[in-house]
């Protein structure tokens, strides 16, 4: 008989044989397992697997059926305010106006004649007569030049209203510029209708000019660019200016 069955302590030697002791341990640790397991894989579906309802689904739980509710009446999305009416439609009531909504500083015609120039220069032409690039290969409608009397004398809120409402063939470009671009390019293009009509009277007194405007056989477009006449120099006097008698003299 062995050794260890005649000790006498038999329950001792069961555990030494390896069989009732271990097995019960090797089940308590898979059931830990399994059980940890079906913990986390179920913490994953709640978070994968969660009630919802599809864009535009039925929902039997509101009166109206759809699960798309609107927005709460009164509620404005953080930095939608606009509380300055005339800032957002160039309009005092149904009128356009005809003041800038802030200053007009260098900045302001620098950022104005950039944001013209790409939005603005493709159909009216960076001079803003109306000769650009897209009407010289066929459009439909030449634009007017903003030169012509009647846009001369239309107020500011106008300009800003067609940027943003658009007029006739032109399309609207309220999600392409924001306001405050669109104010920018209104200042630019009323600066651009001085600079292509003003006169010697529209000098400020004592202010001097270094030279006389060049004279252009083209003026050119927003597609190329100006022309010199010929023998055209800004340095010289223009012969409208010149005396007679140098004239006669020529001849």
């Amino acid at each position: 008989m062995p050794h260890f069955l005649q000790s006498g302590r038999g329950h001792v030697g069961t555990a030494a044989l390896g069989c009732p002791v271990e097995r019960s341990s090797t089940a308590l640790l898979l059931g830990a397992l399994v059980a940890l397991l079906a913990l986390t894989s179920a913490c994953r579906i709640d978070m994968h697997v969660q009630p919802r309802q599809n864009p535009l689904a039925r929902s039997d739980f509101y009166t109206d059926q759809r699960s798309a509710r609107p927005l709460v009446e009164g509620t404005v999305a953080r930095g939608d305010l606009r509380a300055d009416t005339y800032f957002y439609t160039g309009k005092i009531g149904n009128n356009p106006g005809d003041v800038m909504p802030f200053p007009v500083t260098k900045t302001v015609l620098e950022r104005g004649r950039e944001r013209f120039n790409i939005f603005c220069a493709p159909c009216h032409s960076r001079l803003g007569d109306g000769n650009g690039f897209v009407p010289s290969r066929g459009f439909s409608r030449k634009p007017p030049s903003y030169h012509i009397p009647r846009l001369q004398k239309a107020p500011l809120g106008y300009f800003f209203d067609v940027i943003t409402n658009g007029f006739g063939i032109m399309p609207d470009y309220a999600s392409q510029i924001p306001p405050r671009d669109r104010w920018d390019i209104v200042a630019y293009v009323r600066a651009l209708q001085l600079s292509q009509n003003a006169t010697m009277a529209d000098v400020p007194t004592g202010q001097q000019i270094p030279s006389q405007p060049p004279k252009f056989a083209e003026p050119g477009t927003g597609a190329t660019l100006p022309i010199p006449a010929p023998g055209n120099n800004s340095a010289e006097t223009p012969a409208s200016q010149k005396p007679a008698s140098s004239k006669n003299e020529t001849k």
